[in-house]
């Protein structure tokens, strides 16, 4: 966490080392520029390169829906699981209608905001998404994402990605 001068609002700050070829974060980057003003998705302030690290300074948050889900014991109400089901529909219909698919949806990855917001869900963690505006796609020989939430076609890493591997 870091304060953004030029708004003195507070942010997250995310690095990723110059090394790291291809860079996940520029494409994190492009995914955010794709997606920005849309509801639930968060205000990327500033990206660039200092010292040996490409970084990206973006609004911060609250807490994720697993730190939520553990902090009411595992267990959310019904009405909280509705509500949660229909803002993660909409991020995801929001995505998927600019052309953009998350490939690692995960409660890690759906944070809540901060104040006014803070009954807000946010998508975030872009950085393996794929855009089907990209000039080309090829299947990657091992797991995209997380496996825990993986769907069958990104266990096997055959087959395009599609918005029905999001569900």
């Amino acid at each position: 966490m870091d304060m953004f001068t030029k708004t003195n609002k507070d942010v997250a700050i995310k690095l990723e080392h110059v090394s790291v070829d291809p860079s996940i974060l520029a494409g994190e980057v492009s995914a955010y520029k794709t997606l920005a003003g849309g509801c639930g998705i968060p205000q990327v302030f500033w990206h660039g390169y200092d010292c040996d690290y490409n970084a990206m300074a973006f609004e911060l948050l609250g807490p994720s829906l697993e730190d939520l889900f553990n902090y009411c014991g595992r267990q959310f109400s019904l009405k909280t699981g509705l509500l949660l089901a229909d803002q993660l529909l909409c991020r995801l219909q929001y995505l998927h209608s600019h052309g953009v698919l998350h490939r690692d949806i995960k409660p890690e990855n759906f944070l809540m905001g901060r104040g006014r917001s803070g009954n807000q869900v946010y998508i975030t963690d872009l950085g393996l998404a794929w855009s089907e505006t990209a000039v080309t796609w090829r299947a990657t020989p091992s797991l995209m994402g997380t496996a825990r939430y993986a769907s069958i076609s990104g266990h096997s890493g055959k087959g395009k990605p599609s918005a029905r591997c999001s569900l």
